[in-house]
């Protein structure tokens, strides 16, 4: 006959001793015989077919409780139902891993932006392809006020964010949005927040599109130089001879504490969309 010990059966199904008698405990498979002579309880190799379906099943995501109710009591209509609710388990997995990597692309591209980028104050032009904002506005403008005001309101982009059921990881590099007409006029009036979202993650009626243009682009590393560098920037614009054709925004592209870990630590790329007159 083929009976088998435990240690037997086990290495036979490259499986441990203790797996096995745990499925017996659990009443998924146990022993079949018991020797006359030492008591021992023996399978019989016939019953690998019972541990095959046991690890297809695992690899199903099936727990072990729910596999043994279907060994239990074998119903189609049960396994469906489970494999079903598994299905649409392992589809949020996927979502959620593939924002993840996504964060994770974003991150190290805001690393290597950072590394790249031009010494604080130096203006360049840059050409940036299109892009999407989400966007909120505050109510406040944050140009009356210093950090604390702007951390405070961060958080109610933060919880923007959430309440339209989109993942943290867009909650990172914020910047501020100073409408056209108020920048032509030098009045730093603006009470908007906005994050980059990616098309593929994110439905259009939440996005502001940012069309491809040549940007005038100045790098500063304070939150505190911002007003002093857009104005540098407004100078230099009107030097070239370039036309201003949209709004200006400010981009932080690292929000990773270098040295104080006590606040963010902002590196701002200001920009501008212009064309050559």
């Amino acid at each position: 006959m083929g009976y088998l010990s435990i240690g037997e059966m086990a290495k036979l199904n490259g499986l441990s001793e203790q797996s096995l008698r745990l499925y017996d405990r659990m009443g998924l498979i146990s022993p079949t015989h018991r020797g006359e002579e030492n008591g021992y309880r023996y399978y019989d190799i016939r019953q690998s077919a019972v541990l095959d379906i046991i690890q297809y099943m695992k690899s199903l995501g099936m727990s072990l409780k729910e596999i043994s109710v279907q060994l239990r009591d074998p119903d189609i209509n049960y396994i469906e139902t489970v494999l079903r609710r598994r299905q649409e388990q392992v589809d949020g997995e996927i979502k959620n891993l593939k924002f993840q990597r996504r964060a994770i692309e974003r991150t190290i591209e805001s690393i290597e932006h950072y590394r790249t980028a031009p010494p604080d104050g130096t203006i360049v032009l840059e050409y940036i392809g299109r892009r999407q904002m989400y966007l909120i506005d505050c109510g406040i403008n944050f140009y009356d006020y210093d950090m604390d005001e702007y951390e405070r309101l961060l958080r109610e982009l933060k919880d923007s964010l959430s309440a339209d059921q989109l993942p943290q990881i867009y909650f990172c590099n914020a910047g501020t949005v100073l409408r056209q007409e108020n920048l032509a006029q030098r009045r730093f009036y603006s009470t908007e927040l906005f994050v980059f979202v990616d098309r593929e993650f994110v439905s259009a009626d939440l996005t502001t599109p940012i069309p491809a243009s040549n940007y005038l682009c100045i790098y500063c590393d304070s939150f505190y130089k911002e007003k002093e560098y857009a104005e540098r920037l407004l100078q230099e614009a009107e030097k070239r001879g370039y036309r201003v054709t949209g709004d200006y925004l400010c981009e932080s592209i690292s929000d990773i504490p270098m040295v104080d870990t006590t606040a963010r630590g902002m590196f701002l790329r200001l920009q501008i969309p212009v064309s050559f007159a």
